[in-house]
């Protein structure tokens, strides 16, 4: 059984559907949509790529009203080319942005070699939201840049105080149930917060952290994964919840 654990995050920052929202940037932050997976597969899905990805972004900008939408890094799945048909997806995400007057951010992945191929509008290694408090969103396959190196929506000379990134693609099994979850960890990396989002792709099966250490997630943002804690939003339930850090609550899996 899901339990709710005590945790109260130092900010305000909503959990849906592989998604967050930060009411104080009003951004939403989705990662890892690896637009073209089901095209680069020999195998027949039966979850209509396109369309999951389009409806699930739809829902969320309707719901949270933001006036950001960040695509955090592996925007497109395939390195070596946008087909045709993963830039008709792309367009398609894009356009749910631009048709409720929201605006599209795009973050460059490890995956998104040609992603400029595919965008005519600038591709960020990363983006500040906010700057007090200051967050940045990267994709986290690599180091953020120096502060004076920061590209933002406000300013180029801000501390980042929290990094929302993907990558990790993390999910949990708990009770024999594999869920999608995101990772929280507070003072891990420079000081800073991180927050690692899912993969928003539901043909992601997401990298299990029950067993995970720093290795498994090839990401420079983290040097000890025992130090985050999981957060699962239970659609059911329309809930989120917060655990203890992985170090302490593996032995409770």
């Amino acid at each position: 059984m899901l339990v709710r654990p005590v945790f109260s995050p130092v900010y305000d920052v909503r959990y849906r559907d592989r998604a967050a929202f930060l009411p104080f940037a009003e951004t939403l932050v989705v990662s890892d949509l690896h637009v073209g997976r089901a095209e680069a597969s020999d195998v027949a899905f039966p979850l209509g790529e396109r369309s999951d990805l389009r409806d699930r972004l739809s829902a969320l900008v309707e719901a949270f009203d933001p006036a950001e939408v960040v695509f955090a890094g592996d925007v497109l799945h395939r390195f070596d080319t946008a087909t045709t048909a993963a830039e008709s997806g792309l367009d398609e995400l894009v356009g749910v942005c631009r048709n409720a007057g929201v605006k599209p951010i795009l973050v460059r992945g490890n995956h998104d070699t040609v992603l400029e191929s595919a965008w005519d509008g600038k591709v960020f290694d990363q983006y500040v939201i906010a700057e007090s408090p200051s967050v940045v969103v990267c994709h986290g396959h690599a180091a953020p840049a120096a502060e004076s190196e920061v590209e933002s929506s406000a300013t180029s000379e801000t501390d980042a105080s929290l990094y929302v990134i993907g990558h990790v693609h993390p999910a949990i099994t708990i009770e024999g149930r594999r869920r999608p979850c995101y990772l929280y960890g507070e003072s891990v990396y420079r000081g800073s917060d991180v927050l690692i989002l899912p993969a928003f792709t539901r043909l992601a099966a997401g990298v299990p952290v029950n067993g995970m250490d720093a290795d498994d997630t090839r990401s420079p943002l983290v040097s000890d994964v025992d130090d985050f804690r999981p957060i699962v939003y239970d659609e059911d339930a329309d809930d989120t919840l917060s655990f203890p850090p992985l170090g302490e609550f593996r032995r409770l899996l």
